[in-house]
């Protein structure tokens, strides 16, 4: 048995189904699915926006605006002064195999 809509008084004279229910009513009372926006559904079949269709957060800016450069601080030895050092003929020292320790003169 078909039911007469009244839409006097609507903006629209149009006449949809909802989506999920299969309810006839007036366009104007028919919304979009946040989670499917193809879809046409009435206020009691209105799903809530799942929130795991959000992009995922973006990470916090944490630098300092002012921030001391990662270089060491700590206090270096000064290098090592070479000398140097002269070898002639006279100053070769000789060494064995048993006397590798020995200074052979």
């Amino acid at each position: 048995m078909a039911t007469f809509l009244d839409t006097s008084g609507k903006s629209t004279l149009g006449i949809g189904l909802c989506a999920r229910c299969s309810k006839k009513m007036s366009l104007t009372e028919l919304y979009s699915d946040p989670n499917s926006p193809g879809l046409m559904v009435c206020l009691k079949d209105l799903d809530q926006y799942d929130p795991y269709r959000l992009p995922a957060r973006q990470p916090d800016d944490l630098t300092l605006p002012f921030y001391r450069p990662d270089e060491s601080i700590a206090l270096e030895p000064p290098p090592a002064e070479e000398t140097a050092v002269r070898i002639t003929e006279e100053d070769e020292i000789r060494t064995t195999e048993s006397d590798a320790y020995r200074v052979v003169e």
